[in-house]
């Protein structure tokens, strides 16, 4: 077989189908019906003599041979679009795709964002926020800024900021909270992650009570209810400096608690352009100047 001569409407719709785990949205991406998009990657498989993907009855899954050949398709249509650029002002402008959880976005990233531009006008950034975790090959990202330890398969983490959590409260609520006993009358607003609340207590020397009441997905979400007096939460001080100054937001006691720090990730296997590279310094800069 002449692999030289497979259609590269064929690559591209797989490509997206990977991206996306999902031949509806790909579809969609490239503006062609469900049905085009299913038979050019058919075609493709038959070509290849591969099976690409796995049809799950919600979406799709890539197999292992699939899994092989997305990432060298992810990159070398990456390259074609950085060579192919924006021109403006006669500049090739690359884009570098990030995603980035929505605390670190709008509590750190975003006021921020000026500055580099102002500093590499070459590089167009496209920003995804997201309440859990980015994902790198579902969302087609150059990077994603991520909360943990660091320790995630197949990527590179460079450390960015730490983010200790703080007991936060409404400060109306603050004559109520004396000590750390008075947390126990009041309602704890929880994230996705159950042990940090037990954590804290146990760094004040108690022992957390039986925890019930709604989950929220991001911080965001917790610090707005906190505000309102729904209840009271633990968020990072770091992230909500302008609410804790404004007094939206108030700590009533000074004991934190480390459960993980933000990340800067990306795919080992990809290598990084002249923006990526750009990006990536001018932030690691950014956050030792904190």
């Amino acid at each position: 077989m002449d692999r030289s001569r497979i259609p590269l409407n064929s690559l591209r719709a797989f490509e997206a189908a990977a991206r996306h785990l999902s031949f509806t949205r790909a579809a969609e991406e490239l503006c062609v019906t469900q049905a085009a998009l299913s038979h050019q990657i058919k075609a493709l498989e038959k070509r290849l003599g591969l099976t690409l993907f796995r049809r799950l009855p919600r979406g799709v899954m890539l197999t292992d041979e699939g899994a092989a050949i997305f990432p060298a398709l992810r990159d070398s249509f990456d390259r074609i679009g950085n060579a192919l650029g924006v021109l403006a002002g006669g500049q090739i402008r690359e884009v570098v795709t990030l995603g980035v959880v929505s605390t670190f976005a709008t509590g750190w990233l975003l006021p921020r964002l000026q500055e580099f531009a102002v500093r590499h006008p070459e590089v167009d950034l496209r920003i995804l926020t997201n309440n859990n975790k980015p994902e790198l090959a579902g969302e087609g990202l150059n990077f994603a800024i991520r909360f943990g330890d660091g320790s995630w398969h197949g990527v590179h983490s460079t450390p960015l900021l730490e983010a200790p959590l703080s007991v936060m409260c409404a400060p109306s609520l603050l004559p109520d909270l004396k000590a750390p006993a008075d947390l126990l009358k009041h309602s704890l607003l929880r994230s996705y992650r159950a042990e940090e609340w037990p954590a804290w207590f146990a760094a004040a020397g108690l022992e957390a009570p039986r925890l019930t009441g709604p989950v929220f997905d991001t911080s965001l979400a917790i610090a707005k209810a906190v505000a309102s007096g729904v209840g009271v939460g633990l968020l990072p001080p770091a992230m909500f400096k302008a609410e804790l100054a404004n007094r939206h937001l108030a700590m009533p006691f000074d004991k934190s608690i480390a459960m993980g720090r933000y990340w800067l990730t990306r795919f080992h296997i990809r290598p990084e352009t002249a923006g990526m590279i750009a990006f990536r310094n001018w932030l690691v800069q950014s956050v030792n100047l904190v």
